[in-house]
């Protein structure tokens, strides 16, 4: 079950850095009518919300991680911060089952708390698609059509 559950999770971060990838640098300020987080801040506020959870749930996963602030930055340190949280995140998957199936801090279980991730992530990373599309620069088909692509990712 560990292995499951935590190259599930690690194909569902492969899919938000494919995103992140497929997005010019200048269209990661884009949001929705101007208001709200920018497409940048939304994959920010994904790698925060895990730091959160590592730190309520595993706080020894956290070592040389830190939040990403504000709603711009460079693509390339925030891909970084993806995946060094998103390795943190299997880690604490891992751990869970290795302790019989529970997340500190969350309930009911494991797999609920990895399906809890996902779609919360799921939802800001459909954000920023539409952000994108509103300011003119919607995903390449190849990509969008790709996030559905689990079996190759």
């Amino acid at each position: 079950m560990t292995d499951a559950l935590v190259e599930t999770w690690q194909i569902h971060n492969r899919i938000n850095l494919c995103m992140l990838d497929a997005i010019a640098q200048e269209h990661l300020a884009d949001s929705l009518g101007g208001k709200g987080r920018t497409a940048f801040g939304l994959f920010a506020h994904m790698h925060n919300v895990r730091l959160m959870w590592l730190k309520a749930s595993a706080p020894e996963l956290l070592e040389g991680l830190s939040k990403v602030e504000g709603d711009a930055g460079t693509k390339a340190d925030l891909a970084a911060a993806l995946t060094a949280s998103g390795a943190a995140v299997g880690g604490l998957l891992a751990d869970a089952v290795a302790k019989g199936g529970r997340v500190k801090g969350f309930k009911p279980h494991v797999t609920a708390f990895l399906g809890y991730l996902i779609s919360h992530e799921s939802h800001h990373r459909g954000q920023a698609g539409w952000a994108l599309k509103a300011n003119g620069h919607p995903l390449d088909r190849k990509t969008a059509f790709g996030l559905w692509e689990w079996g190759v990712r």
